[in-house]
């Protein structure tokens, strides 16, 4: 009978040695590294600091014609001939249809037929009754004789003057038949043809012309943004910036910048029921053209001078879960503090701020997300990080005020 012998190899005390200092080792750097506070987080700010802008609003409209003339025939006939091209530049004055004078032409002769013909008969009827004038004194004719004459003489001119009505009345006509530009502008296509009937003051036109330099820009304005506007105004948050306060810029469909300024004309009275707004009429100029009736655009409308704005940037400004804008500043002792805002509008990449902060604050615009409120912070200027200040002038887009 034979035995399984078991062979057990000797244990290498020194590499399981080696091991456990390892472990100690590991176990050690664990506990040092927990002992060592964590590194104060690095945000970037801005200090806020109060500048003079100038704030506008930027408002959707329309263009619409300078002056309009629509173009009727003042007598009946036939169109005998259209002296204009469809589309082109007319000037007032210029002749656009011929319509036939014949007619009026034939009237005209007969009322200077008669006329002539009235101051014929005109010396006779006169010594008559001059002649009865002297004889009447020596009863050479009698009363009645006298009165016939004098009667016939006032019955002669009286005929006179009313073909010399006639004879104007024809003239008129006559000319009439020559249909002139009341304005100058462009004028559109042509309703009728040659040889077209028309009638003496037909609903339909012939044709439109429109005075295109200087153009009109119609401008709705809510009236409460005209309220607000007249508020500020009043507690000294705005100021008039004189003669360029009716000074207005235009926007075009494309985004392009029209390059001359506008004048503000008037504001309408009347409000629009439907809209609740009034009309804002504002004039340009147009020496290429380049703005046609009914064109939308949007015109940038200054409001005024607030010469203690503060602006953030955009970025430094968040929402709680209501949707309140709030701020985190850096106080001077290097803590996180919160601030609600009150926001005015935004002006380029920057909120403008009417109320929630004060010159000298530190707003941080960069590692928001590595803060809380009351937290330590290590400050670093928002310009080291490669921003730009925006312009102090900048197109302005009214917004809901937040609290």
């Amino acid at each position: 009978m034979q035995l399984n012998e078991t062979v057990h190899e000797p244990i290498n005390w020194s590499v399981l040695l080696a091991a456990l200092l390892v472990v100690l080792l590991l176990a050690g750097c664990d506990r040092g590294q927990q002992s060592q506070p964590p590194p104060v987080p690095k945000v970037s700010t801005v200090t806020v600091q109060t500048q003079k802008i100038m704030l506008t609003t930027e408002l959707p409209g329309r263009t619409s014609a300078f002056r309009v003339a629509e173009i009727r025939p003042q007598v009946s006939g036939l169109i005998q001939k259209r002296l204009f091209t469809e589309g082109s530049d007319v000037k007032a004055g210029q002749v656009l249809y011929q319509i036939d004078p014949a007619p009026f032409q034939a009237v005209f002769d007969n009322a200077l037929a008669a006329l002539a013909r009235a101051e014929a008969n005109l010396p006779a009827i006169r010594l008559r009754a001059e002649r009865y004038g002297e004889l009447l004194p020596d009863k050479a004719v009698s009363r009645q004789n006298y009165d016939d004459a004098a009667a016939a003489l006032k019955q002669a001119l009286a005929e006179i003057e009313y073909w010399k009505a006639q004879v104007k009345t024809a003239r008129i006509n006559l000319g009439y038949c020559r249909v002139v530009a009341p304005i100058s502008g462009r004028i559109g296509r042509s309703s009728v043809t040659d040889g077209a009937i028309v009638t003496a003051y037909q609903p339909m036109a012939l044709a439109t012309i429109q005075q295109l330099d200087p153009i009109y820009v119609d401008v709705p304005r809510s009236t409460a943004e005209l309220l607000r506007l007249k508020s500020r105004l009043e507690d000294g948050r705005l100021n008039h910036d004189g003669t360029n306060q009716n000074k207005v810029k235009l926007i075009l469909e494309d985004g392009t910048a029209y390059p001359l300024e506008g004048t503000l004309q008037f504001s309408d009275v009347t409000v629009d029921p439907t809209t609740g707004s009034v009309i804002l009429r504002v004039l340009f100029p147009n020496p290429e053209g380049v703005l046609l009736p009914g064109m939308f655009v949007r015109a940038v409308i200054r409001e005024g001078v607030n010469e203690q704005a503060i602006l953030v940037p955009q970025q430094g400004v968040s929402r709680d879960r209501k949707g309140n804008p709030f701020a985190l500043i850096v106080s001077a002792d290097g803590k996180v503090e919160q601030r609600q805002l009150t926001l005015d509008r935004a002006i380029g990449d920057k909120w403008l701020v009417s109320a929630g902060l004060a010159p000298g604050d530190r707003v941080i615009v960069e590692g928001m997300q590595r803060v809380r409120p009351g937290g330590a912070v290590k400050v670093v200027p928002f310009e080291e990080c490669g921003t730009k200040p925006a312009a102090p002038e900048n197109t302005a887009r009214p917004t809901a005020e937040s609290k």
